[in-house]
């Protein structure tokens, strides 16, 4: 299976060695979101894009979304004066992504703001990501109340107490991608567009990251 890795410096490209995009992620969950990203860059193949888990050693106390972003703003700042000394063709830039959800977490109005100053880009779910892994099985219909457990009941396989807590291929069935997008784009359009994502129950726009950030657009 296709690892993920952590931050390393960027470097220079080997003479007539092909560059490959970065992309560095900071994921709020220390198992979830980056086993779901490994999953999918697996089925999908080798795209020309490498992926690197920024924070994967990183402690709880690390991973509110106030802190992943700080850290990735800070991290933009290297990589693309990295990417400049090197003289690198803007589209071999690095992206820097930061995952996280809602919950009970607070500043997550600061986090986002500072994330658009930055230049890093953000996947949010409301409640949490068990909603966006939720949308591979079956539509949304209510809200759940900020609760991020009312979204993991609903999970077909709930009642497995250890696989919960991981991803698993088997969890994820093969070609869902469209749907699961296509069910996140309707729970989304319910809200008004002038709503704070932070307010907005249920949502979820990994999908976005999938193809914008992984280059990945079936599954």
């Amino acid at each position: 299976m296709a690892r993920t890795r952590g931050k390393d410096s960027l470097g220079p490209a080997s003479k007539g060695q092909r560059r490959n995009k970065i992309v560095h992620v900071f994921t709020e969950g220390r198992v979830t979101e980056p086993q779901y990203i490994e999953i999918v860059r697996d089925r999908a193949g080798a795209n020309g894009i490498e992926v690197r888990i920024a924070n994967a050693t990183a402690p709880g106390s690390q991973r509110k979304p106030i802190t992943l972003v700080d850290a990735a703003a800070r991290l933009m700042r290297e990589e693309t004066r990295a990417a400049k000394k090197a003289k690198l063709a803007e589209k071999f830039w690095p992206e820097v992504w930061c995952l996280f959800d809602r919950d009970q977490h607070e500043q997550i109005p600061d986090a986002f703001k500072l994330a658009k100053e930055a230049g890093v880009r953000i996947a949010f779910s409301h409640p949490c990501f068990e909603l966006w892994r939720l949308l591979h099985h079956k539509p949304v219909q209510s809200t759940f109340g900020g609760v991020c457990g009312e979204a993991v009941k609903l999970l077909p396989f709930a009642n497995d107490a250890e696989n919960i807590k991981s991803v698993l291929p088997e969890q994820i069935p093969k070609g869902s991608f469209a749907l699961a997008k296509k069910r996140a784009q309707e729970i989304n359009a319910q809200h008004p567009a002038h709503k704070a994502k932070d307010l907005r129950d249920p949502y979820t726009d990994v999908y976005e990251f999938v193809e914008e950030g992984l280059g990945i657009t079936a599954y």
